[in-house]
């Protein structure tokens, strides 16, 4: 699958160290990894915000979404709008299959989608601390 934003692996891991990114970051968004449950740094963030890619910057989900899922990840029961994420089916866990979530202009892994969130969606975005920012709300 091509994307509008295209780096070879040493760009990736060079961006990323620049941007000061956790160390996991690439292997969760290049390498489809995932970060052990309750060890994110934006799974307790209560503050007000956007989160974006880490990749690539795109704003993907707002703090006003964002609620306790129990699960141990970031959860939100919808990304800004419908085409700020993209999904695809994954048939890696022995789980049996799940929708992976990944960022439409660069490809990152985010996490995964799950049809038992709260309403209005009934939906959980389960996403990896480590391909997120977080850009705090303005005070001005």
């Amino acid at each position: 699958m091509s994307y509008k934003i295209e780096k070879t692996e040493s760009e990736w891991k060079a961006l990323l160290a620049n941007k000061g990114a956790e160390p996991l970051a690439y292997h969760v968004t290049r390498k489809e990894g995932t970060e052990r449950a309750f060890t994110g740094r934006y799974e307790s963030n209560k503050a007000e915000g956007i989160y974006l890619c880490v990749c690539c910057d795109r704003p993907l989900f707002d703090s006003a979404t964002k609620y306790e899922s129990g699960s141990g990840w970031p959860s939100f029961f919808q990304p800004l709008s419908p085409d700020t994420v993209a999904t695809q089916e994954d048939r890696s866990a022995w789980l049996g299959v799940r929708t992976e979530v990944h960022c439409p202009d660069c490809g990152a892994h985010l996490g995964h989608v799950f049809p038992d969130g709260p309403a209005p969606t009934g939906l959980r975005y389960c996403m990896n601390s480590a391909s997120l920012l977080f850009k705090p709300q303005s005070t001005d």
